[in-house]
């Protein structure tokens, strides 16, 4: 583990991620778990946020109260299997901003085509949670944080379920000051350029689609 990857090894994440995993987990349950381990990264990746005090008066006494700091926290998903942590860290967070970035993937060159882009504004002022529940090659990932960036963000992290060396590599490169938090650093890549062992396509079995 490294100051640019944290792998959460809590013993619900993972045994939530080993239910994932199973190829024969029900499209409904598959979507409940996510949104539950979602939640359990979520507190990690929100460990460091700026707090600040307010003054507040309990039914005991008064008192200078710990408080979210700063513009709300932006929250953006990588379409579409993104949609599928955007409520788990809503939960936790319900101010949260939500932006969305569109990429697919050319199936030729494998390298990642936009086709829809719309994020909160005040980028810069805001800590920015981009969520995707695989990565894989990297190169989605890397192209959405390319444009988070241009939109202004400064503060960057990255939330997935699942990692393969190779996108944690390519992240690394492209960018190194942001950090990814995910509940499993997999084996590697296979030749089509889905995670081993993995758990196949997130967004299909997310929405029951082939």
């Amino acid at each position: 583990m490294s100051d640019h990857l944290t792998v959460v090894d809590h013993p619900l994440v993972q045994h939530k991620l080993t239910l994932m995993r199973d190829k024969d987990t029900s499209t409904a349950v598959f979507r409940q778990l996510l949104r539950e381990i979602t939640q359990l990264l979520a507190y990690e990746i929100t460990r460091e946020m700026p707090l600040t005090t307010r003054t507040i008066q309990t039914p005991i006494e008064e008192m200078e109260a710990p408080i979210l700091a700063g513009k709300k926290m932006a929250l953006v998903s990588i379409l579409r299997a993104g949609n599928g942590m955007l409520d788990g860290v809503l939960e936790l967070v319900p101010s949260a901003r939500v932006g969305f970035v569109g990429l697919y993937r050319d199936p030729v060159t494998l390298k990642p085509v936009q086709y829809y882009f719309k994020a909160p504004e005040g980028l810069k002022d805001r800590l920015v949670i981009a969520v995707d529940p695989m990565l894989a090659t990297g190169n989605s990932s890397a192209a959405a944080i390319d444009l988070l960036k241009e939109a202004g963000a400064t503060d960057i992290r990255f939330l997935c379920l699942l990692a393969a060396p190779e996108g944690v590599a390519r992240m690394k490169e492209a960018h190194p000051d942001v950090p990814i938090v995910t509940g499993a650093l997999d084996r590697e890549l296979n030749e089509k350029a889905y995670i081993v062992p993995g758990l196949g396509d997130a967004g299909d079995r997310m929405f029951g689609t082939k």
